[in-house]
């Protein structure tokens, strides 16, 4: 098999820095102003990269920005303690820290408004979603198995009962989403979930 060839490997290292430095300035914007906030223009102005080329890689505003969401916060590790109050507090400090850190939240609730009205962005946010459940809806099924839940409860109403008072405080309360709220939110969830 042939080497690369040098032009083409250093052409295809700018393509790819160009692009990065393209889904960096939409991020930054999404980060300030919400989907609303992205221009194909603005996100030109402040990437440096031209138009003529944003419009080569992607055809679209709503591509760019479906390329840019995708990269949006990273799923913990699922974790494997034995038991579902040991589980829901490592992912539960997990969100508690992306939910105060990270930058997705932020950029959320533009996407949940967009989804109402643009199939791509419901998607998108579908995605979004259940990437951001399934962690904590594998370890409620994982204590269905081990006989922890009640019969009957349902882990996707386990899941809605454990991220509930987290984004309840991140964008509605704006109260602290601390350690000793992370403990009581993960004892009243275990509490009401055990099989009794």
């Amino acid at each position: 098999m042939s080497e690369p060839e040098p032009e083409l490997e250093t052409m295809d290292k700018r393509v790819q820095r160009s692009k990065q430095t393209v889904l960096a300035a939409t991020y930054k914007l999404l980060s300030e102003g919400g989907i609303g906030g992205v221009s194909v223009d603005g996100v030109s102005r402040l990437s440096g990269v031209s138009k003529t080329t944003i419009y080569r890689h992607w055809p679209s505003r709503t591509a760019l920005l479906l390329d840019a969401c995708s990269k949006l916060g990273t799923g913990p590790t699922i974790p494997d303690t034995g038991s579902l109050k040991g589980d829901v507090t490592m992912l539960a400090k997990h969100l508690a820290h992306e939910l105060q850190s990270a930058r997705w939240p932020a950029v959320l609730p533009s996407i949940i408004d967009a989804a109402e009205r643009d199939p791509d962005l419901a998607q998108l946010h579908a995605g979004l979603h259940a990437g951001l459940m399934a962690p904590f809806l594998e370890v409620a099924e994982r204590a269905r198995k081990r006989g922890e839940l009640a019969p009957g409860q349902k882990a996707s109403e386990i899941v809605a009962a454990i991220v509930a008072p987290f984004f309840y405080r991140r964008w509605f309360s704006r109260e602290p989403i601390d350690e000793e709220f992370v403990k009581s939110a993960v004892r009243d969830i275990v509490g009401r979930s055990k099989y009794k």
